[in-house]
């Protein structure tokens, strides 16, 4: 699994014009599912982007984490960031999961993260043609692979 998460100040899902998620300070978290994924994977995921600390300390230094400050998150599904550019200009996406993996997946990395948070999250819709807005916070983006581990 790879994510990309955004620290953000404001952040929205819209959904053939209509919102599906919104959030104030949290994280858009950005979900890439390889056919090779698993749970454990999603759990070591949820596990880092809870406690990740990127969040400013009253003295200005990323000291805390999406709970330390109570924030929010939206997930949104992204098949594109198990892109191969590998060969030629157009990008291969064979590495990521079919449906059948990648939907029971997703609703469990989102289930599990809410549980983690504490609260319920925020989400995008699988496979649906979705508008994300968002104010990059920083900007902050951290990009993670759950087969590295970095």
């Amino acid at each position: 699994m790879r994510i990309v998460i955004q620290r953000v100040s404001q952040a929205s899902v819209t959904i053939a014009g209509k919102t599906k998620s919104a959030i104030g300070q949290g994280y858009v978290v950005l979900l890439g599912i390889g056919s090779d994924d698993t749970k454990e994977d999603a759990n070591w995921l949820v596990k880092k982007t809870c406690s990740l600390r990127v969040f400013d300390d009253p003295d200005g230094v990323m000291n805390l984490s999406v709970r330390d400050v109570d924030g929010d998150i939206i997930v949104v599904s992204q098949f594109t960031l198990m892109a191969s550019t590998k060969k030629g200009n157009r990008p291969s996406w064979i590495k990521a999961a079919p449906h059948d993996i990648s939907i029971p997946l997703y609703e469990y990395f989102c289930q599990a993260l809410a549980r983690e948070l504490g609260k319920p999250i925020g989400t995008g819709e699988f496979g649906a043609d979705m508008k994300v807005q968002l104010i990059n916070d920083g900007p902050v983006t951290i990009c993670i692979d759950s087969k590295n581990k970095e």
